[in-house]
């Protein structure tokens, strides 16, 4: 089957992605069978592969949103605390130079926009009605007309430059899942703008990474087949809508049962659906009060995303907003501690590699001061398990 944007691959390539994947979940790089030939031990202490390199952060890169005077929490400290922590840890500080990759490549263009995105609103975003389509998107002005989580007086940038870096962003989603192709794992410190949809902008997301990524993939004949794993809090709404009918990307998503944007019209003042009601492939509501059964549901919604048929890349929509410390008022329907949330990471990471799925991972939600704990325990465990077991993992350290 063919994606929207997508030519039929090479026959050469699709034996290569889908049959004999150029890295190995087994041994951190190198299959078994070649070191055994080497006379090596699976848990032998070697060199890092130099195809290893797996997370990808580039510090000029920011997070937060002040500089153009918009409040919503979400913290440059998300990022950069989790990569110093990941930097100064016992077993991977000397090893920096091995698992970070420290520049992203280059934006998105409008020919990738329109692989997702409508021409009309592709035609805006690229227009003087463009700072409406972000005041839109981030909910900068409420019902009343009043300014909501914006203070346009302490902004130090234009909202267009918000714009650019949205681009940046979007292209750093393809690198990291061209990246886990090659390695068969990656970690990116950002994208994730799961709510963009096919004619406008919602949630905090301007386009949708997600979708722009897997098609440009699949123009490039990289992929035939992907699967989006969204483990965010709220719904992946935009991917479900733009994978809505696209049998080349299977769409999980397993997000508060209340809130936004379930909370919304199921119809619009002209009688139109609304997009952010079309199911995802598998949906997996979970209510509040719910927590002690997150990952069991997840399990089991994974097995059935497993019926779909093997894929030859996951995205992964890492959000770390179910966190119970999270500061977005609109989480506030699940609070996940931080060992349930290193047990649902653990859990997509091992299903993954038990079926030698590549994955690429994306930051996503997470809002407020203490985001950056989920992804640095998660990364802390992901990297020394992908060492392939050359060093003792040593207790969990408090975060």
């Amino acid at each position: 089957m063919r994606g929207i944007n997508s030519r039929p691959l090479r026959p050469g390539l699709l034996r290569r992605s889908r049959l004999q994947p150029p890295f190995s979940w087994a041994s951190g790089g190198e299959s078994r069978p070649l070191r055994a030939a080497k006379g090596l031990s699976p848990r032998t202490s070697r060199p890092w592969p130099e195809n290893n390199r797996m997370i990808l952060y580039d510090p000029r890169q920011l997070h937060s949103l002040m500089d153009f005077g918009i409040e919503i929490p979400v913290m440059d400290s998300r990022a950069s605390e989790t990569f110093a922590r990941l930097s100064s840890h016992p077993h991977l500080a000397a090893r920096r130079e091995a698992w970070h990759i420290s520049a992203l490549g280059g934006p998105v263009d409008r020919e990738d926009l329109l692989r997702a995105h409508s021409a009309d609103y592709v035609s805006r975003l690229f227009s003087p009605g463009l700072e409406a389509e972000i005041i839109r998107t981030y909910e900068l002005i409420d019902a009343d007309g009043n300014y909501h989580r914006y203070q346009p007086s302490l902004a130090t940038r234009p909202l267009s430059e918000l714009f650019d870096r949205i681009l940046i962003r979007a292209g750093g989603t393809h690198q990291c899942c061209r990246r886990a192709l090659e390695s068969g794992f990656c970690f990116y410190f950002g994208g994730g703008m799961h709510h963009a949809q096919k004619d406008y902008g919602a949630g905090f997301c301007l386009v949708n990474d997600l979708v722009i990524a897997l098609r440009r993939l699949q123009a490039e004949t990289r992929i035939r087949r992907a699967w989006v794993i969204d483990v965010d809090a709220h719904k992946g709404d935009g991917t479900a809508a733009l994978a809505a009918g696209d049998d080349s990307i299977a769409t999980l998503s397993i997000h508060m049962a209340a809130g936004w944007p379930l909370d919304q019209p199921e119809r619009d003042a002209d009688g139109r659906p609304n997009p952010s009601f079309i199911p995802s492939t598998v949906d997996i509501p979970i209510a509040a009060g719910e927590e002690p059964v997150y990952n069991r549901r997840l399990r089991e919604g994974l097995a059935r995303l497993a019926e779909t048929g093997r894929p030859d890349l996951a995205l992964v929509v890492c959000g770390a907003d179910p966190y119970e410390l999270d500061e977005l008022p609109s989480t506030a329907e699940l609070k996940l501690s931080l060992e349930q949330l290193l047990e649902r990471d653990q859990l997509v990471y091992s299903f993954l590699k038990a079926r030698v799925i590549p994955g690429a991972w994306v930051m996503a939600g997470g809002y407020g001061r203490n985001s950056w704990r989920v992804y640095t325990q998660f990364l802390e465990w992901a990297l020394l398990e992908h060492m392939g077991g050359q060093v003792a993992m040593p207790p969990t350290r408090v975060l």
